[in-house]
């Protein structure tokens, strides 16, 4: 339980990056390698808020396909190696670039959908829209 009801302002990219707890950058923000811990172990906030949804696979495919993209594109041009050594060399970068940013960017945003009270839309009632 918290000591006290207030948190001192949390950067959400260091809390994101290193997957803690977006209130007191403390806690552990995963159970497991993308599934979300039901609540923060150090200052209690209950994480069913959390609906990052597909954004960070997105960001991460198009950032990492990038990446390995321009680097075998480099590699062709500059040594124009055999299709088996493109396969060698971009097959393991692929896995690593994006697996290894998956976490880091969930976490952002799950940090960044905290600091700024994201919420699925509501309709005010008797407005009509």
């Amino acid at each position: 339980m918290p000591l006290s009801p207030y948190h001192a302002p949390i950067s959400p990219l260091s809390a994101g990056l290193g997957c803690r707890c977006p209130r007191c950058g403390k806690g552990r923000l995963f159970k497991g390698f993308l599934e979300t811990a039901p609540r923060c172990d150090s200052c209690g906030l209950d994480y069913a808020f959390i609906d990052a949804g597909d954004g960070p696979a997105v960001f991460v495919i198009l950032f990492g396909g990038f990446v390995v993209v321009a680097l075998a594109f480099f590699v062709e041009a500059t040594w124009q190696p055999p299709l088996w050594v493109h396969a060698l060399l971009w097959i393991p970068a692929i896995l690593l670039v994006t697996l290894g940013l998956l976490r880091p960017f969930k976490g952002v945003l799950i940090a960044l959908q905290y600091r700024n009270k994201a919420a699925e839309g509501k309709l005010e009632p008797g407005t009509g829209e």
